[in-house]
């Protein structure tokens, strides 16, 4: 067994999604707290997805210490699989609003509201992002773009864990 097939055995996927769910989260906040690039409601979104692949990680790999079947491992790991082309889908939807290819959703307008991040006088207007206005492009792509491609990586990598842990654990 080389050590790419290790590294996607067992519950070594399952803590490598996790923490690269982790690090996303955490340049999101990083790039909001220090660059000062707050986040519009779908920026809010992409986010959320990395929050419930964090719990739902978490509560798979909780499980399966307690019930160590091959199946359920495989099957966490689809579910990872299919948490990152929720992503996909979010992160792509979202460039293709700044790309103005779809229509931005209700409450992507920008301009004067409340900001959900904000915690401090909510009497105070606070101006939101735009979905539409990305503030900045790396090699033709926004923030949501590069999202979606790492996204789809990740997808692609849980996907292929699933396959190698279901081969590793048949062939034991």
């Amino acid at each position: 067994m080389n050590a790419l097939t290790t590294l996607l055995t067992g519950w070594r996927w399952p803590v490598l999604a996790l923490l690269a769910s982790a690090a996303m989260l955490a340049a999101a906040h990083a790039f909001e707290q220090i660059g000062g690039l707050y986040p519009c409601p779908l920026c809010l979104r992409q986010r959320d997805v990395y929050w419930a692949l964090i719990a739902m990680t978490l509560t798979g790999l909780a499980l399966w210490r307690l019930v160590p079947k091959r199946r359920f491992l495989v099957a966490l790991n689809v579910l990872i699989g299919l948490a990152f082309l929720t992503g996909v889908v979010v992160a792509f939807y979202h460039a293709g609003v700044e790309w103005k290819i779809f229509p931005p959703p209700n409450g992507c307008s920008g301009g004067p509201g409340t900001d959900p991040m904000n915690f401090g006088d909510i009497d105070q207007p606070m101006n939101i992002a735009l979905c539409t206005d990305a503030p900045f492009y790396i090699a033709g792509l926004s923030m949501a773009g590069w999202n979606g491609v790492i996204s789809a990586l990740l997808a692609g990598i849980s996907f292929a864990a699933a396959a190698i842990t279901f081969r590793h654990y048949r062939t034991k």
